[in-house]
């Protein structure tokens, strides 16, 4: 017979030995829990998404990608996306000046890269900022429904009289464009019908006898590759490829630098050959997308391609006139930029300056070049281009703006033109991104003045909106000296019809153009400066007013009336694609699209970048 004590014992023991079965019991269901949770997980999960890719997709000498904040829908909101080739293949075409592959990506760990993006860790989503965002996306619903009811599969909605164009091969150019910005709304529905054409355009099926190289290259190549990025539809890496077989035929040149125009009959019969007088910006603007795409898919062509062209920039970055600069037109026949005496940041240009910071992020920093040619050309722009407005000192007080101009060599001096344009608002942003990769200070400062100069300009006009080309009185000297008020000058330079800083407003249109909220997004994402949200939302409210017509938004002529403005019928694809996608962006959450997580390509298409 037991004792008490051994009872006692005896029932405690026994309590523990139950509560250890229970606990047991319990881990088992746990973790059978999380197997159910995991494998629905992997059966629901696109195969090919943006961070884990097929084999055959990503080379294993393939910079890692980040792991992005991914918009996914639900399960039930998927569609098949189906690839239906073109009618005729390219890479059957025989290259007439063939070239050993001797450029290939970087191999070797991505280098850490200082922060891009402002530290949101204590965001808040407020009432005031969703509506705001809604408000974007209204805009967007209203001008997509309209493409797709009046100009489905055509480039581009004409928005007064409701009719298709076609501007860019017959395409599809403002289907393909929206692709990255549908899917960043979340609008599911939409996207998986236009990603379904998309992946179905047949390339020989135009009446053009040419494409336009850069145009077809940002907006199409772009459009498709990030939109694969963000949803890891494989159907749309393929069309990207095809249309990048297509491309590449346009390097098929006596010495490999593309010409303006890809002719498709010249390439067939290999009498290609490169432009004498070209915008710089065209065969320059290319490196973004050829890059991403021999990243995504192993093809070391693409990449070898754009590789040329850079090594061309390196090498005359300092025979032009204004060494440090390219001309706005170079010789890529004789690859020679000592021909031309104008330089700018703008139309023709523009986003050849762009894609060098851009590029040092897409690769993981492991190209140095980028970075060097970035230093040398800011330091030439600095010097010559940046101005100041000569503003009232009341003015002047409550706006310390920049903007940058264009620059004359002549045989004895350069001369310095205070003329703004309102692409070369993308500069604010660039020297942001810059500043940032590079750990200069005084270039994000210099890239917030020259955003808030835009989104002054924009508060300048009786429409609230700024218009394509400008001169202004600028300050004497330097653009960072004291910039006294100076009545004299003003009576003697300025404009009486506008507001006083201007001389001006040589090209009065405004047709939809992204480069300026571009900038402030940009800035605002750096800064975490909330100001620049309510900047941004004066401006969007501005741009709607001026251009809403019954079915969308058009261009307008003149920004400079009071009262009704006249619409010109046009609302190009870089509507939805950039104007559009930064105005929604800014009023998102900044985990959306994370500037440490992705570079855009000039048309604010998003590519996913590698991370250490």
């Amino acid at each position: 017979m037991n004792s008490s004590a051994d009872n006692s014992f005896s029932f405690f023991s026994r309590l523990r030995l139950f509560r250890r079965k229970m606990a047991s019991s319990r881990h088992l269901r746990l973790v059978a829990g999380v197997a159910c949770v995991l494998l629905v997980f992997f059966l629901v999960r696109p195969f090919d998404s943006p961070e884990i890719l097929p084999t055959a997709s990503r080379p294993h000498n393939s910079p890692p990608l980040a792991e992005p904040v991914l918009l996914q829908p639900s399960p039930s909101s998927r569609r098949k996306v189906t690839f239906k080739p073109s009618s005729f293949d390219w890479t059957k075409v025989e290259q007439h000046f063939p070239v050993e592959l001797k450029h290939k990506l970087p191999t070797g760990a991505p280098k850490p890269q200082k922060p891009v993006q402002h530290d949101f860790s204590h965001y808040v989503h407020d009432p005031v900022t969703q509506n705001r965002q809604k408000a974007v996306r209204a805009v967007f619903e209203r001008s997509w429904n309209s493409y797709k009811e009046h100009a489905w599969l055509r480039d581009e909605l004409a928005p007064v009289s409701g009719v298709g164009k076609t501007t860019f091969g017959g395409w599809g150019a403002t289907l393909v464009d929206a692709l990255d910005t549908l899917w960043i709304m979340e609008l599911w529905e939409d996207f998986y019908l236009a990603a379904n054409a998309a992946a179905q355009l047949d390339w020989q099926n135009t009446t053009e006898t040419a494409a336009n190289m850069f145009e077809t290259t940002i907006r199409h190549l772009g459009g498709l590759l990030s939109a694969y990025d963000l949803s890891g539809e494989k159907a749309l890496l393929d069309k990207a490829t095809e249309l990048g077989d297509m491309l590449y035929m346009g390097f098929d040149t006596p010495n490999r630098m593309p010409g303006f125009w890809l002719n498709f009959e010249d390439a067939k019969r290999g009498v290609q050959v490169a432009g004498t007088n070209d915008p710089s910006a065209s065969p320059c603007s290319l490196s973004l997308e050829f890059t991403r795409l021999t990243q995504l898919t192993g093809d070391q062509r693409y990449f070898d391609a754009i590789t040329r062209i850079t090594e061309f920039l390196e090498r005359t970055q300092n025979e032009s006139k204004i060494p440090g600069m390219w001309p706005k037109l170079i010789n890529f026949r004789e690859e020679r930029v000592d021909g031309e005496s104008g330089f700018t940041l703008g139309a023709l240009a523009d986003s050849l300056y762009e894609y060098l910071p851009k590029m040092h992020a897409l690769l993981g920093g492991l190209s140095p070049q980028y970075e060097k040619m970035h230093r040398a050309a800011m330091d030439v722009v600095t010097k010559y281009m940046l101005f100041r407005p000569m503003l009232p000192a009341e003015e002047a007080s409550k706006h310390d703006i920049l903007f940058v101009g264009d620059a004359f060599a002549k045989p004895d001096r350069i001369d310095r033109v205070a003329e703004g344009q309102h692409l070369t608002c993308f500069t604010g942003g660039m020297f942001g991104l810059g500043g940032k990769l590079f750990d200069i200070n005084e270039h994000v400062e210099i890239g917030e003045r020259l955003a808030r100069g835009c989104g002054w300009a924009y508060d300048a006009f009786p429409t609230g909106v700024m218009p394509e080309i400008f001169n202004m009185v600028p300050c004497g000297g330097s653009w960072d000296a004291p910039c006294p008020w100076n009545e004299e000058k003003w009576k003697a330079e300025g404009s009486k019809n506008l507001k006083k800083g201007f001389a001006s407003a040589r090209d009065t249109r405004y047709i939809l153009r992204p480069e300026a909220i571009e900038s402030i997004f940009l800035l605002y994402r750096m800064t975490g400066k909330e100001d620049l949200r309510d900047l941004a939302w004066q401006m969007f409210e501005s741009i709607v007013n001026a251009t809403e017509t019954e079915l969308a938004y058009s261009a307008i002529s003149d920004v400079t009336v009071k009262g009704p403005t006249t619409k010109t019928d046009s609302m190009e694809s870089f509507w939805l694609a950039e104007t559009l996608k930064y105005f929604y962006l800014i009023f998102s959450p900044p985990s959306i699209i994370n500037l440490d997580e992705y570079v855009f390509n000039t048309e604010a298409h998003p590519f996913l970048r590698p991370k250490p």
